[in-house]
């Protein structure tokens, strides 16, 4: 690959296009530079595009980089501008209004993407061309702050328990943060509705095994010193950062796909920009090569949703940007509602 000179753009080969780099020596992370951050993902390309190929992705964007003062923005619209070797996928948002958002489907466009200011990818649960059904089921472990890394691995653990007792495979990531995100592939053959229920009846069976360290309350007022499973991280056009992508965090953090094995040795901290590549370059195989083979029936989980719902628990609450949904409680903290006169 061509080397920088004074800051001057690049002309990148990548697979045979062409790709633009510039302000190669800006830096993206402390002591990172934007050029860094495009070889990290060429490095990684390879078991990425396993991931993310077909996915409509939002980009993460942090033009002046992690390392600065500005602000990062989401950016689901891929832009007219984009080169003719970069395309997009069509989805619809919960509003009705539609959007093409990128499919990262070749290592030049995760380059081009770089080129743009990307740091993370957010991938859509849905593969092109069917949007309309997600194929993946997913978990997101959100600790407390009291909570210790030990107590999202217990979580961990119980998640992959129950979904295997439902008949559903699981996988397992780092989330380059606290928490970790476990991944379950079903058919794509439910509505996003579907598999936020059946995400709901999962977090629910995890809380009642497990009261002491997991929580489904919506409302952080009421979750305590618990692990919250996030199932509104299965509702329409929520996105999870994609496996092998980097966080926005100063030590360039990795949200790294590991073995179950694993898990309880891993310490998310030694897996950054500096490391995975070399992780990846060494192992043996990619811990989540088998997962699209793996999708599975998600009825078992619906029908545990359904016994919840005949038990008498209600529907939850949606994302506040989501239009009022069918059986839906208020969207009101409860604190709040014990303080509203009723009228």
């Amino acid at each position: 690959m061509p080397s920088t000179t004074n800051g001057k753009p690049l002309q990148i080969d990548v697979d045979g296009t062409s790709v633009r780099l510039t302000s190669p020596d800006k830096l993206v992370f402390p002591g990172i530079t934007k050029r860094e951050v495009l070889d990290y993902y060429l490095a990684v390309g390879g078991p990425m595009l396993e991931q993310v190929a077909g996915r409509p992705t939002a980009l993460e964007r942090w033009p002046d980089g992690v390392a600065s003062e500005s602000e990062s923005f989401f950016q689901k619209h891929l832009p007219t501008s984009a080169p003719a070797y970069v395309h997009g996928v069509e989805v619809a948002f919960p509003s009705g209004r539609s959007g093409t958002l990128l499919d990262p489907s070749t290592r030049a466009a995760i380059a081009w993407a770089v080129q743009m200011g990307t740091v993370t990818f957010h991938a859509w649960p849905v593969t092109a061309p069917d949007v309309a059904h997600p194929d993946q089921l997913r978990i997101d472990l959100d600790p407390s702050p009291a909570n210790a890394f030990h107590d999202v691995r217990r979580v961990a653990h119980a998640c992959r328990q129950v979904a295997g007792e439902w008949g559903l495979s699981s996988f397992i990531k780092t989330t380059g943060s606290r928490g970790l995100h476990v991944f379950i592939p079903i058919l794509p053959r439910w509505t996003f509705i579907d598999v936020r229920h059946a995400a709901i009846a999962l977090g629910r069976e995890l809380e009642r095994r497990h009261p002491d360290v997991v929580t489904m309350s919506w409302w952080k007022e009421e979750r305590g010193d618990r692990v919250f499973i996030d199932f509104n991280q299965n509702a329409q056009d929520r996105m999870i950062a994609s496996a092998y992508s980097l966080r926005a965090h100063a030590t360039a953090p990795v949200s790294m796909p590991i073995e179950w094995d694993d898990v309880d040795g891993v310490d998310p901290r030694d897996l950054t920009l500096r490391s995975v590549p070399t992780l990846v370059a060494e192992r043996s195989g990619d811990p989540w090569s088998g997962i699209r083979d793996a999708a599975a029936d998600l009825a078992p989980a619906l029908a545990a949703w359904e016994r919840d719902v005949a038990s008498g628990l209600p529907e939850l609450p949606y994302p506040p940007d989501f239009p009022k949904m069918p059986g839906e409680p208020p969207r009101v903290q409860p604190s709040r509602a014990r303080h509203t006169p009723s009228s």
